[in-house]
């Protein structure tokens, strides 16, 4: 069964200007002055100094992943993640970080009173994190395709403790299977990551339409994005087999 620790290029964590401005609130169809401009461009170069994308990747079979998804038993019933993954295919877990350095450039220019910086980059911070979460979920589509375990009906999707339903206290079990210290991450009292900008979670692989699920439970009306609407049209807009 696989383990990696796989270092990601850090321009492949990059958010794009759009990213950014999207993240900090303003409409793509409003065009930022001239400071706005400038500030992106800092913002970018202080991420891309700061900033040390890892991420760990083990595969897992049904039944340990079963005692991890399990947590300390506050899913709630209706969580999609509890029946997609019985019927998917492979799964792996992850943990992915950017490492502590940006998390301390951010506090520093709060501490300053730098607030438009530190703001500006801690969405950009975060919208790395959730790239290099994506960089680990191709690389386990590559593995996949390589071993011959993927083909043009499967869909790949990826899920976090403390999203859809499946409760945070899924982490403790979590960190337990892939012990990501080995990475530089750890786990405090109130089941924070250290550093901040670190995801962790679950890739399943399977059937495409395994995925499909709607976002009317009672649970989604904590959600701000909604984000997993769009990761389900992706899978069957892209062909996730290239």
């Amino acid at each position: 069964m696989m383990c990696e620790i796989i270092n990601i290029p850090v321009i492949n964590t990059v958010p794009s200007t759009a990213d950014i401005l999207r993240a900090q609130g303003i409409s793509k169809n409003e065009v930022p002055n001239r400071k706005t401009v400038v500030l992106i461009d800092e913002t970018i170069q202080r991420l891309m100094n700061t900033i040390r994308p890892v991420g760990i990747l083990l595969g897992i079979s049904k039944d340990d992943f079963a005692v991890i998804y399990e947590g300390e038993g506050m899913n709630e019933p209706q969580a999609p993640l509890g029946r997609i993954f019985g019927f998917g295919d492979d799964l792996a877990i992850f943990i992915v970080t950017l490492g502590e350095s940006v998390s301390r450039e951010i506090s520093d220019h709060f501490n300053n009173k730098d607030l438009a910086l530190a703001s500006m980059l801690d969405s950009a911070a975060s919208e790395a994190a959730e790239m290099a979460a994506a960089n680990i979920e191709s690389h386990y589509r590559s593995y996949l395709k390589r071993i011959g375990r993927l083909d043009v009906s499967t869909g790949i999707m990826r899920f976090s403790p403390g999203y859809c339903g499946w409760h945070i206290g899924a982490q403790k079990k979590l960190f337990d299977f892939l012990k990501p210290h080995q990475i530089g991450v750890a786990l405090n009292d109130s089941l924070l990551m250290q550093p901040l900008k670190s995801i962790s979670g679950v890739i399943v692989s399977g059937r495409k339409e395994i995925f499909n699920f709607d976002d009317s439970f009672s649970f989604c009306a904590d959600c701000i994005t909604h984000s997993c609407q769009d990761r389900i049209k992706a899978i069957y807009e892209k062909e996730q087999f290239n």
